[in-house]
């Protein structure tokens, strides 16, 4: 595959028949791919955890309220106890990965001090856990019809209601996600 090929910055929308129930209905963000796999951040299953219980076990200290009270969500299967911030860029973070020219992943604490303190970045989507596929094996899923991938749109990534996400997600490429049978053509 070549570099123009892979599917960085993009969503992978999980076809009505994926039946995993790790990523049954869900949209990945891909944050890194590349000939040796891939990384994707799950934005549309939220868990039960607001960002507040997480400063609290991490002992930061909350000057923004509103902060406290967004939703954490399952980022994906693998390293459930790792904290992910998909984010706009900005800002000078210890451990960050610019993904394309607007919008980061970062994995250090300084990040989340920063939201807490109302100086993070503008948007963000905070992930416990991540969805990763070795080599070649996303390239395959996508081949035996598991996948769907459109381009990123922010709108959905940090503006779309949850439960929304997934048909918003299909809708960037005008594909209505519920009408979508089993069968695959490929050329």
């Amino acid at each position: 595959m070549n570099q123009a090929t892979y599917l960085t910055n993009q969503f992978i929308i999980a076809m009505p028949t994926l039946a995993d129930p790790n990523f049954f209905h869900t949209v990945a963000y891909l944050c890194q791919h590349n000939e040796d796999g891939a990384l994707g951040i799950v934005i549309n299953r939220s868990t039960d955890m607001k960002l507040g219980e997480i400063f609290k076990q991490m002992d930061i200290i909350v000057a923004a309220p509103a902060a406290a009270e967004a939703p954490v969500f399952a980022g994906g299967p693998v390293q459930q106890e790792r904290g992910f911030v998909v984010h706009t860029s900005g800002g000078n973070w210890h451990a960050s990965m610019p993904i394309s020219e607007t919008i980061s992943l970062t994995t250090s604490r300084d990040v989340l001090e920063a939201i807490a303190a109302g100086e993070g970045p503008e948007q963000y989507l905070v992930a416990l856990g991540y969805a990763g596929w070795g080599a070649g094996q996303l390239e395959k899923e996508i081949m035996d019809n598991a996948w769907l991938n459109t381009p990123c749109g922010k709108q959905v990534l940090f503006d779309t209601s949850v439960n929304l996400r997934w048909r918003a997600a299909a809708e960037l490429i005008g594909i209505d996600i519920n009408r979508l049978t089993a069968p695959a053509g490929h050329g």
